[in-house]
């Protein structure tokens, strides 16, 4: 790989390696946009260290200070934290463009803490950027101009998809596409449990529900199909699926994942404030 074939070409300081920051790194490596010689991960734990230089050819830092200067600083940190860790770096981040994915963190909040005239992007990510499936929210701040903006947005693609909206989405989003891999999880895991109840081993009945899980994804995406007219495609008069369908409504589950994101959104505002 070369430096004309680079989509990112700059520095990348990512502050935090947990399995959000590790997730990202590994996408935005497995994608080719940026050298892994140009990547610093701060982390303060050794073990955890040890591993991402060992998986991904990084280099590490025990902490955020030696990891800048940085083009971009990418802040992979849970957001009862990132007050405290922005403000430690603040004087070192002059001149760079900050990223944040902590979830109800707000741009403004952050600028607050920074040089003046900082530029911060907020992102949220899913886990599913590990391979390459990623779903990501991104939104700039006072400072950011539309090109910076859309230079996160090229990286965060690269993981999987990713799409600009204003930052007073952002908390829906979260409840949404970031929580989402929870949610689908526990789907994957109650048809699995399901299955076994009636005879199928652990694995064909997992296997058969996130197959299907992801056979019905790639469906919705490629062809722009209403979810309700699945429904009612898969849905023969007086069969097994109309029967399985009205179970499921009686137990209201669009209810439940409809009160589910009304709590992540709560959440995201609780931890903004």
């Amino acid at each position: 790989m070369t430096e004309d074939t680079l989509r990112y070409p700059g520095t990348l300081a990512v502050i935090g390696g947990g399995r959000m920051g590790e997730a990202i790194l590994g996408g935005l490596l497995k994608s080719g946009v940026i050298a892994a010689d140009r990547i610093t991960v701060a982390e303060p734990d050794a073990a955890r260290r040890a591993v991402l230089e060992a998986e991904f050819s990084v280099r590490v830092a025990a902490d955020g200070a030696a990891a800048l200067p940085a083009d971009t600083v990418l802040f992979a940190v849970k957001p009862q934290v990132i007050d405290d860790v922005v403000s430690a770096l603040s004087g070192r981040l002059g001149g760079s463009l900050v990223v944040s994915i902590a979830a109800g963190i707000s741009c403004a909040r952050l600028e607050a803490s920074l040089p003046p005239r900082t530029a911060v992007v907020r992102v949220m990510p899913n886990t599913p950027a590990l391979v390459g499936a990623g779903m990501s929210v991104v939104s700039g701040g006072s400072e950011a101009t539309a090109e910076q903006v859309e230079l996160v947005c090229g990286l965060f693609a690269s993981l999987g998809e990713a799409l600009v909206l204003d930052e007073r989405y952002q908390d829906a989003a979260t409840a949404i596409s970031g929580s989402g891999p929870a949610y689908f999880a526990l789907v994957v895991d109650a048809l699995a449990r399901a299955g076994v109840r009636q005879g199928l081993a652990r694995s064909v009945a997992q296997t058969l529900a996130t197959q299907t899980m992801l056979g019905t994804a790639r469906l919705l995406a490629e062809t722009g199909m209403h979810p309700e007219a699945l429904v009612d495609g898969v849905s023969s008069p007086g069969g097994t699926t109309i029967a399985a369908v009205e179970a499921l409504e009686a137990r209201a589950l669009r209810a439940a994942f409809g009160e589910a994101v009304a709590a992540g959104v709560k959440r995201a505002k609780e931890l903004g404030s």
